[in-house]
């Protein structure tokens, strides 16, 4: 059907009351004078005038009503009233606007509460410490992270940030209270961990709010500085081997001559400058394979398997019961590290049967502790055992725990050093 603007119903209806006024008029002048009569019809109008007067703009009272409804459950945000369609020119075009509206504002939150479960998926997920305040110095909102670091997985929201930082480690709450950013160091667990600390303040809702963002670094500290010692490594190495080559061949050469000329004196030189090129091309060696360690391959190994392989190489006993769940890593590789950890155990001082190595299913990985009843380590041990070329023993290459940590580290587990309550150390990998 048609639809009829309200402008054409107007006119029908005023030409319905006019022709309906002038046949009354031209009938009653049968009967009466023709005044009289012209009043008659106009008399007969009116009612239909009034009556039509009311039913015209019945039906858009009720559609500007329904309109106004609908545009007040826009401003509260209600995105789900619709008016329904009519079959009128001006209303019912007017009534599709508002229904393409209100679709198209659903469909934006919609996409836009799809993007904040998104962000908030991201945020809760990433490692990066956030938590945002606002002017009273309440905290309204944190990540997983940030809840993790600073209340042991606890909630923070509704909480006091001052009173919070209060029961942080020092260093955490100086860092803070400074305003800026900055990196500072706090110990973790029983770990120094360095952070960077960025502080922001912005308006949010008309309000000040403040944001602060905690990112650790210590991995991507100590992956850099492996980096520049594999470098350094690697230049030395190359620049040494050019020089060795050489020096080997002339001590050959004189070794031979010497033995033609009989003299037992430059023999024994000769033999010493051989010697000592070759033990020093073996120590290069082993920084080279330091420096071009090749990533690791991980495949399935049974715990029981793997620890008996390494029975040979220094005494230790099994503490507890092994997992039953296999691991994931590369055998020759761990196995290395624990080559390593074992023989620094036995050369602690500590009697063999001190020495234990124990492992444990810690989801989502494994744990592997070896530990000792040795002297110890020292506080400067502690800080600086994982650096490179730092070593205790006289004759370290200083190499020993920072292979078994990039060895670790590159199956994206942690390595960790402690000292045993009732004396010793404890060595800590953890892999994924």
């Amino acid at each position: 059907m048609p639809r009829w603007s309200f402008a054409g119903r107007l006119a029908a209806a005023l030409a319905l009351t006019a022709a309906v006024g002038a046949a009354l008029g031209v009938l009653a002048t049968r009967w009466l004078p023709a005044l009289a009569a012209a009043l008659v019809g106009f008399a007969a109008a009116v009612p239909i005038a009034l009556w039509l007067a009311r039913r015209l703009p019945h039906r858009w009272v009720r559609v500007l009503q329904a309109l106004h409804d609908g545009i007040l459950s826009l401003r509260d945000r209600d995105f789900s009233v619709s008016v329904a369609a009519i079959e009128d020119a001006e209303l019912g075009g007017l009534i599709d606007a508002y229904n393409s509206l209100g679709e198209l504002l659903r469909r934006e939150r919609f996409d836009l509460y799809q993007r904040e479960l998104l962000l908030d998926t991201v945020i809760q997920t990433t490692p990066l410490s956030i938590v945002l305040s606002d002017e009273a110095g309440r905290i309204v909102y944190s990540n997983v992270a940030a809840r993790q670091l600073l209340r042991g997985g606890r909630k923070l929201e509704g909480l006091v940030l001052a009173a919070v930082l209060a029961q942080a480690p020092a260093p955490l709450a100086a860092a803070v209270g400074g305003g800026g950013d900055t990196l500072f160091t706090m110990a973790v667990g029983a770990e120094p961990e360095v952070f960077h600390l960025s502080q922001r303040s912005f308006v949010l809702n008309a309000r000040p709010h403040r944001l602060l963002l905690l990112k650790q670094l210590t991995r991507e500290l100590a992956a850099q500085e492996v980096a520049v010692w594999k470098k350094v490594i690697r230049v030395i190495a190359h620049e040494l081997n050019n020089s060795l080559a050489p020096i080997t061949s002339l001590a050959h050469s004189g070794r031979l001559l010497s033995g033609a000329a009989a003299d037992a004196r430059l023999a024994r030189i000769f033999d010493t400058i051989g010697e000592r090129a070759a033990h020093l091309a073996t120590f290069i060696d082993g920084y080279a394979r330091f420096a071009k360690l090749p990533r690791p391959l991980p495949a399935p190994v049974a715990w029981a398997a793997f620890l008996a392989r390494l029975e040979g190489t220094a005494p230790f006993r099994i503490e507890g019961t092994l997992p039953a769940d296999p691991g994931s890593f590369d055998a020759r590789q761990l196995e290395q590290v624990m080559i390593n950890l074992l023989k620094n155990a036995a050369e602690s001082g500590s009697p063999s049967e001190g020495v234990t190595v124990a492992v444990q299913h810690v989801a989502p990985g494994f744990r592997i502790e070896v530990a000792d009843r040795g002297t110890g380590l020292s506080e400067g041990t502690l800080r600086d055992a994982l650096l490179p070329f730092f070593s205790t023993k006289p004759a370290g290459t200083g190499l020993g725990l920072t292979l078994c940590r990039e060895i670790v580290e590159a199956h994206g587990g942690r390595l960790s050093l402690a000292n045993r309550v009732g004396g010793g150390a404890l060595v800590t990998v953890w892999l994924p």
